[in-house]
């Protein structure tokens, strides 16, 4: 295909006012790859970091933010036999989600589930992966073991609760007001802790006899990461995805030593295209079905035209916000 598309542009680093709407060159799919004509994008905090110039894209990946989409494929490259021109898709990309059209590697593309419209699926691909991989894979996450999420009303959060109910675990969350506490609470979550109001380290001890936390997901990072080991079970596994209040601590690391705790972490965009096809291969199998039966659901927050894009991203860093963030081309 050739020709222009609509897509936003970092203008320079800084905040929301420099976006921009551009025309772009069309892209084109390579070996393995489709493009599809995005119908809605999902606003990440990510995105926001590469905005202000923190978090510049990989190696070969697009500078147009954007991290995943929904869509129709508009044309497929050479090789690709899983998808065809007209398909209603979403998918997980490395950058490119905010235009008209973007490419995505074909393992990275999974059927829309269910009935969920363009705006809620593409609200599903980067916390859904995300979740998936670090809350049961890296933190190994089982039936009966108690969750401690933080941020329980992010994309992440109310994604981690669902999926770690759905999966018979036990969910502690964390939010910043009694709205979002009972947000949580509703999604599943067996306790929500107001962390303006109460110590988290306390309340997740009191609630568990003494247990503490089996896994905990943490996107706080900075004096979290100390707690994080006092709320800890023995034998309990920490994932960092993020640090949003700080990226350097100090912790005592003798807990981490007689707990025999596990810290781990990941991020998700620069990892190889094999990578992502297996975690898109184990949701379709694993968490599409629980999708599509209406039981794990996208909280969608607040869905803007295109158009609107600065509104978005300072909607997303606002802190009020519940739920996912989606721009749709209307």
């Amino acid at each position: 295909m050739s020709g222009t598309m609509k897509a936003v542009e970092i203008t320079k680093p800084g905040g929301p006012d420099v976006l921009a709407i551009v025309d772009r060159p069309m892209p084109e799919p390579g070996a393995g790859e489709v493009l599809i004509a995005v119908k809605a994008a999902g606003i990440n905090r990510p995105d926001c970091l590469q905005r202000v110039g923190a978090y510049p894209p990989p190696p070969g990946a697009s500078d147009i933010p954007g991290l995943e989409v929904a869509g129709q494929i508009a044309a497929v490259g050479e090789g690709v036999t899983a998808w065809s021109v007209g398909e209603a898709v979403c998918a997980l990309i490395a950058g490119g989600g905010y235009a008209t059209h973007c490419v995505a590697h074909e393992g990275s593309v999974l059927p829309i589930p269910g009935d969920l419209s363009m705006a809620e699926a593409a609200a599903v691909p980067e916390t859904f992966f995300t979740v998936w991989h670090n809350v049961f894979e890296r933190g190994g996450l089982k039936g009966g073991e108690t969750l401690l999420v933080h941020g329980g009303t992010s994309g992440i959060g109310t994604t981690a609760i669902q999926l770690a109910k759905a999966f018979d675990a036990r969910v502690i969350a964390t939010a910043g007001s009694k709205e979002k506490c009972e947000v949580c609470r509703d999604l599943g979550a067996d306790h929500a802790i107001n962390y303006r109001e109460e110590d988290f380290v306390d309340a997740v001890k009191a609630v568990t006899d003494g247990h503490g936390a089996d896994v905990i997901l943490d996107m706080v990072g900075g004096d979290y990461i100390s707690r994080n080991y006092s709320a800890a079970a023995i034998e309990g596994r920490i994932v960092q995805i993020a640090f949003l209040n700080g990226r350097k601590a100090e912790a005592d690391f003798s807990k981490l030593m007689m707990k025999r705790l596990t810290h781990t972490g990941s991020t998700l965009r620069a990892r190889d295209a094999a990578f992502k096809a297996r975690l898109a291969a184990e949701l379709k199998s694993s968490v599409w079905p629980l999708i599509a039966s209406g039981r794990v659901k996208p909280v969608m927050d607040t869905i803007l035209p295109f158009e609107d894009v600065k509104a978005a991203h300072a909607r997303i860093e606002d802190t009020s916000h519940i739920g996912k963030i989606v721009l749709e081309m209307r």
